[in-house]
């Protein structure tokens, strides 16, 4: 099996990307908006992971990370935030947020911290994941960028 490859979105990849979160349970409102950095990893031509990440004046928000089940487990996770949080860092953003249900001890891990709402920049927060894609009971995370 070949190892996966991380590049931004082909066009005629978005069908492919929204079955792989919809298959994750993860919200797909939004993902094909202008502005929106959406990564994936292909191996053979088959995409098996994605993550997203939106930017806005006050921060940028990662969102849209789901791994095909046959890749789970061996790292794509780990290499597909690290593209977004790279992304992020070059883009000269100080810090990135996200929500999340189900992976708070996966992104603890890669840093992150859980913060109240609230202390989540306005422009974030206006984002469609806090203002409708995203139930009240997700928990809100941060992480500074260097």
């Amino acid at each position: 099996m070949s190892h996966p490859t991380i590049t931004p979105i082909h066009d005629g990849e978005l069908a492919a990307v929204t079955a792989l979160l919809a298959a994750s349970s993860l919200p797909t409102a939004g993902l094909a908006d202008r502005g929106v950095d959406l990564q994936v990893a292909r191996v053979d031509g088959r995409i098996v992971g994605c993550v997203a990440l939106e930017t806005y004046a006050d921060g940028a928000l990662l969102r849209s990370l789901a791994v095909a089940p046959e890749w789970r487990g061996r790292g794509l996770g780990v290499r597909l935030t690290d593209t977004a949080l790279e992304r992020a860092h070059a883009a000269g953003h100080p810090g990135v947020f996200l929500l999340t249900e189900t992976a708070e001890a996966f992104f603890v891990a890669r840093g992150f911290r859980t913060v109240a709402r609230d202390e989540v920049p306005a422009g974030v927060r206006g984002s469609i994941e806090f203002r409708e894609a995203c139930p009240a009971s997700a928990t809100a995370m941060a992480r500074a960028l260097p």
